[in-house]
C-alpha cells in the first residue's frame, strides 16, 4: 500500500517538477535560442526627409562619434515619457549652448509598445532633428535588458547613459557621474562604468515602505552580494554611464534580456576588473510602474542564481579581444 501511495505521489509531482525545471531554465535556453544581439539591424526615420536610415553600430569605425548617447528603454510609456524628455532635452541643450563639443543623441527604444510611445518619440525627433533624437522600434517585446542592449549597440556616443523613461532620476545628476568617470576611466583600455545609486535614500524609504517590501529588498541585496556583485550596493538604479569601450564588451556579452540584466552587466564588469564606481543620485518614485512585486521577486531571485551558475560552470563566457587572442595562442 505504501508503494502504491508513493507511486501516485510521484506521478502527481512529476508535472510540477517538470514545470519548475522548465521555468527555472528559461533564461538559459533563451540565451542559446535568441538571435545574437549583434546580428540585429535597425533603421530610424529621418524626420526631415521622411526616409528610413540604418542605425550605425557600436562595432563600426570611430570617425563620427558624438560625446554622449542616452538610451531610453520604453514600453507603453506614453503617459510618463513626455516629462522626462522635456527635462532631459532642456538640460542637454543648455550644455550644448555653453560647450559646442557637448554633442548628444537620445535613442528611444520602443520595446514593442501598444500605445503611442513611438509617435511621441518621433514628435521630439521632428522638433530637435534626427541627429539628436532617434526612435528604434522593436517589432517584438524583448524586455528592458534587450531594449537597452539594442539601443547601446546602435549608439554613436563616446559615453553611453542608460536612463529610464519615467525620469525618476534627476538628469542633472549626470554631471556627478561624469565627474566620477573622469577620475576612474582607464586611459589604456578605455574602460569605465559609473552607476547611479539610491542606497543613501534607503533608510528614509524603509520607514515608509511596507514590511514585506523591506524583507524582499534586503533579501535581494543579500543574494546580489552573495552570488554576484560585491562593490555596488544599488545594482537596479536605471541610471548608468558607460565608456564606449566598456559598453561594447558588456552589452555584446549580455545574456539576460529581462530580469537582472543590470546585475549581469556589473558582474561582468567586476570579473573583467573594469573601473567601477557608485555615485549617489536624486531619485523619486514615479506613479505608473508596471512591476508586480511577487512575480518580480521570484524572477529576479531565479536570474541571480542563473548568473552565478552559468558563469561558474562556463555555460556563459565573456568574450573580449584579449581573451580571444589568448585562446588563439593556446590553440597554436
Amino acid at each position: 500500500m505504501f508503494y502504491v501511495f508513493l507511486a501516485c505521489l510521484v506521478v502527481l509531482l512529476l508535472p510540477l517538477i517538470g514545470y519548475l525545471i522548465h521555468w527555472f531554465t528559461t533564461p538559459i535556453r533563451q540565451s542559446f535560442t535568441n538571435l545574437p544581439a549583434a546580428s540585429y539591424s535597425h533603421s530610424f526615420r529621418n524626420t526631415s526627409s521622411d526616409r528610413e536610415i540604418s542605425f550605425p553600430t557600436i562595432y563600426e569605425a570611430q570617425g563620427d562619434l558624438i560625446n554622449l548617447s542616452l538610451v531610453v528603454p520604453a514600453y507603453n510609456e506614453e503617459d510618463r515619457m513626455t516629462i522626462m524628455m522635456d527635462e532631459t532635452l532642456d538640460y542637454l541643450e543648455k550644455n550644448l549652448k555653453s560647450d559646442r563639443r557637448y554633442t548628444y543623441e537620445i535613442i528611444i527604444v520602443d520595446d514593442g509598445s501598444r500605445d503611442r510611445t513611438t509617435e511621441i518619440g518621433l514628435s521630439y525627433s521632428t522638433k530637435f532633428g534626427s541627429e539628436k533624437v532617434r526612435v528604434l522600434k522593436l517589432a517584438k517585446n524583448q524586455g528592458k535588458g534587450g531594449a537597452v542592449q539594442q539601443g547601446v549597440l546602435h549608439s554613436r556616443g563616446k559615453y553611453i547613459l542608460m536612463v529610464d523613461a519615467d525620469g525618476a532620476t534627476d538628469i542633472k545628476d549626470l554631471d556627478r557621474l561624469f565627474d566620477e568617470m573622469r577620475k576612474i576611466e582607464d586611459a589604456k583600455t578605455g574602460y569605465g562604468v559609473v552607476v547611479g545609486s539610491r542606497a543613501h535614500l534607503q533608510d528614509k524609504a524603509t520607514a515608509k515602505r511596507k514590511w514585506y517590501r523591506s524583507v524582499l529588498m534586503h533579501g535581494f541585496h543579500l543574494l546580489v552580494y552573495t552570488l554576484a556583485v560585491r562593490t555596488i550596493r544599488d545594482t537596479q538604479c536605471g541610471f548608468k554611464l558607460f565608456t564606449r569601450a566598456s559598453a561594447k564588451i558588456l552589452f555584446s556579452n549580455l545574456n539576460l534580456r529581462r530580469w537582472c540584466f543590470d546585475v549581469e552587466l556589473l558582474y561582468m564588469a567586476e570579473h573583467l576588473n573594469m573601473p567601477l564606481k557608485e555615485v549617489a543620485v536624486n531619485w523619486q518614485e514615479i506613479p505608473g510602474s508596471k512591476l508586480r512585486l511577487l512575480e518580480a521577486a521570484l524572477l529576479m531571485g531565479r536570474d541571480l542564481i542563473i548568473v552565478r551558475t552559468c558563469y561558474t560552470l562556463g555555460i556563459w563566457k565573456i568574450e573580449t579581444p584579449e581573451i580571444r587572442q589568448a585562446e588563439a595562442k593556446k590553440a597554436q
